[in-house]
């Protein structure tokens, strides 16, 4: 691809891709600068409201339900019936949109596939521009893989494949790769219009149609945003309104106090919420950062248990079913371990236990990171749907959440300990590393992580720092310690046999840049991108 495309006042920066001139047509963007004229400004006058709310709750000291939207959440009124290829979504298997996991995750017997072209990608342009090539395979089921080493991925005949749903970047990033009348086109808008131009009429065709998952959205208004993006998007294309279906990861605490009204905005186009567990700690931290009444303990001792969280996933249960909605469950991220089976075993248990738990609240389907999960989610969801395809018809009246439930983070049992803050270390910081490196879903200690799991770990630490957390075993959290943590972890990881180092120190410079600045970096990923 040349450095500026036929297409008028729009320039391509990133360099040639393979089949990118496929994808990236004179037709093609045209539509998704169109999207950005219309929609960007807007896009912009968002990002900042979210700056004068998070000013509000600082000053406040609290979140709330919305005393303008009082009347959408005591009227009746009820979201679309779902497309009947997704009425079913009891087990989703999550990943990037590279080609391997494309056909593995089509392969592997979950319902529905979450393309990720979010944290579970960087956003390095060849990333950007191969995931949408690989979905344009993927929609017409002529996506195969043989390696350089000769093992070949193909669909297979006898497994109903995965419906994909993909996941673009959240509304606060830009792709400088594309720059639209001078200016870099939002990262959203570029997933969604390329995706949306060139398999819109072909899912149709087949059956099923454009569906996606929304990301990072802290406001109902930002959720009319994308339904007014999918009704601008079906009109441009000729394809009939509704056919779009939005999914919403309820993976930020303003969100939390707006379920309903988020399924409101999108109700001709929504496909349920999602509970975005560990993006919503982060969220929570981030939101309260200063204050000292919503100090988390070591992040693995959250469980889905504590008051907060318990909270929090009762009322979207509730919510969804209220309004004829999916509720989906969150993420199971082990990896099986077949070199420790004892230590397999406990996390295989944990699996079953979390997926039990989350059918049994009521939740439609569940996540799994890895196809070695997806019997485990199946057999906990069988055995409370049997024959039925989801039970949107359980309504959770029994349900009652109010503002102070949601916030009672300082109810949350456990410890600050200095081997939390050195696993938050270590853990930020190798994932950083594949970050840089092109990988945005890392293997970890047998877990499958993304971007929300750095965010968290940088974030508690700054938490920690800025709230002068004294830790159980009396250290206090200090620059000094934390940038003492951060090289004893660098010198571990370079002794690590095996470890990659090449972008060891960028990572480690990035993570402490993060983790310790006076100012907080609302994403990491943002500083991450200008190393790219």
């Amino acid at each position: 691809m040349s450095d500026t495309t036929p297409t008028t006042s729009v320039q391509v920066l990133g360099g040639p891709v393979e089949r990118g001139d496929e994808i990236l047509t004179a037709e093609a963007l045209d539509f998704v600068a169109g999207l950005q004229r219309k929609f960007g400004a807007r896009r912009d006058e968002l990002l900042a409201r979210r700056v004068q709310r998070r000013a509000e709750a600082k000053r406040n000291g609290r979140l709330d339900f919305l005393p303008e939207t009082k009347e959408v959440r005591e009227s009746d009124w009820q979201v679309a019936a779902p497309p009947a290829d997704i009425a079913d979504r009891r087990v989703e298997i999550t990943g990037p949109t590279d080609r391997k996991m494309s056909v593995n995750a089509l392969n592997s017997g979950a319902r529905v596939w979450l393309a990720d072209l979010e944290d579970a990608n960087t956003p390095h342009w060849s990333n950007v521009v191969s995931g949408q090539v690989n979905l344009y395979d993927v929609v017409r089921k002529q996506v195969e893989l043989t390696t350089p080493e000769g093992k070949q991925y193909k669909l297979r005949d006898d497994v109903q494949h995965a419906v994909p749903l993909v996941r673009p970047r959240g509304w606060h990033f830009d792709d400088k790769h594309v720059l639209v009348d001078g200016k870099p086109i939002v990262g959203a808008l570029l997933d969604f219009g390329l995706y949306f131009f060139h398999n819109a009429q072909e899912l149709v065709n087949r059956g099923s149609g454009p569906y996606f998952y929304l990301p990072k959205m802290e406001s109902h208004l930002e959720a009319r945003l994308w339904n007014d993006v999918f009704t601008h998007a079906q009109q441009e294309l000729g394809i009939p309104h509704g056919t779009i279906r939005g999914t919403v990861l309820i993976e930020t605490f303003p969100a939390a106090f707006e379920m309903e009204e988020i399924l409101y905005e999108l109700r001709d186009h929504s496909a349920g919420l999602n509970a975005g567990r560990w993006d919503y700690l982060f969220s929570v931290i981030k939101t309260f950062r200063d204050s000292d009444q919503y100090v988390l303990p070591d992040r693995n001792t959250v469980g889905m248990t504590a008051p907060f969280m318990r909270a929090y996933t009762e009322l979207l249960v509730r919510t969804c079913h209220k309004r004829g909605a999916f509720a989906i469950g969150g993420m199971a991220a082990f990896i099986p371990n077949k070199k420790d089976p004892e230590a397999n075993d406990k996390a295989m248990q944990k699996v079953h236990d979390d997926k039990n738990r989350e059918a049994g609240d009521g939740f439609d389907g569940s996540w799994v990171a890895h196809p070695g999960l997806v019997e485990i989610c199946f057999e906990e969801f069988d055995a409370v749907l049997g024959d039925k395809p989801n039970q949107i018809d359980r309504k959770r009246a029994d349900v009652s959440i109010t503002a102070d439930d949601l916030l009672a983070v300082n109810k949350t049992p456990g410890d600050k300990t200095i081997e939390g803050l050195r696993a938050a270390v270590d853990v930020g910081v190798r994932y950083i590393v594949s970050w840089l490196g092109g990988n945005g879903a890392a293997a970890i200690h047998n877990l499958m992580e993304d971007a929300a799991t750095a965010e968290i770990s940088r974030s508690q630490i700054w938490q920690w720092l800025h709230n002068d957390v004294v830790l159980a075993g009396g250290e206090q959290v200090t620059v000094e310690l934390v940038r003492q943590v951060l090289a004893d972890t660098e010198q571990a990881l370079r002794a690590e046999a095996g470890f990659p180092t090449e972008n060891l120190a960028a990572a480690v410079e990035l993570f402490e840049q993060v983790a310790v600045a006076d100012e907080f970096v609302d994403f990491l990923t943002l500083p991450a991108y200008e190393r790219i």
